[in-house]
């Protein structure tokens, strides 16, 4: 059997990648925030000027996970099973 590259023995970060993490805190946000979106009552909206609030931020958040998400898919984090040598410092 031939020899693997270092490049075959390589795994991607996955959910340990710290994009993936903050996509998911943000989506999870703003979820929340549409959610609750709904039940604002007319004196909340009148003390923002007729603009729900919520629900923008809510979209702009889950639009922003969706970019992180988006990233961590077309640009992961490959990393090797084995570390150089002499990269820790000796």
């Amino acid at each position: 059997m031939a020899a693997q590259s270092s490049q075959d023995t390589a795994h991607k970060a996955g959910l340990f990648d710290i994009r993936s993490i903050i996509g998911l805190l943000l989506g999870i946000y703003g979820v929340i925030l549409v959610i609750t979106s709904f039940f604002t009552s007319d004196k909340q909206l009148a003390k923002a000027d007729g603009v729900n609030v919520n629900l923008w931020a809510g979209l702009g958040l889950v639009v922003a996970a969706l970019v992180f998400l988006a990233w961590v898919r077309l640009r992961p984090i490959v990393v090797p099973d084995d570390p150089e040598d002499g990269a820790d410092g000796d």
